[in-house]
């Protein structure tokens, strides 16, 4: 059965970027650019694997992370962080919010698809 991934990117390019990249490897996608509708997505198609951009326009994708583990429906999903976030701190932030994985962009496919597979 095909995996599904839901990718959260409010940039354009990159969303594009990482869903080419997704479907050229067999995966079914989901992308999402708005923050506000990324839980109610991920209800209604119950993904093997949210990709979660951390800073998204109007809501922070650690807050979504937090609130999709609080969600009985969406706690079990791994997220897979990608952010341009790389400071001292931030990914102990963004793990404790209960990202599963993390990544800092710029993004090597290579790095990218080993840390899609590890977690799907």
């Amino acid at each position: 059965m095909t995996k599904r991934i839901m990718v959260v990117e409010d940039n354009d390019l990159n969303r594009k970027l990482f869903c080419d990249v997704l479907r050229a490897n067999g995966f079914e996608v989901e992308p999402v650019a708005e923050g506000d509708k990324v839980l109610a997505t991920a209800r209604a198609m119950s993904p093997d694997l949210i990709i979660m951009d951390i800073q998204l326009g109007g809501i922070s994708g650690v807050d979504l992370i937090e609130a999709a583990k609080r969600d009985r429906l969406l706690a079990a999903i791994p997220v897979l962080a990608v952010t341009a976030f790389a400071a001292k701190g931030d990914e102990e932030r963004i793990r404790a919010a209960g990202a599963e994985g993390y990544l800092s962009k710029p993004v090597s496919i290579g790095p990218f698809m080993s840390a899609v597979n590890a977690l799907v």
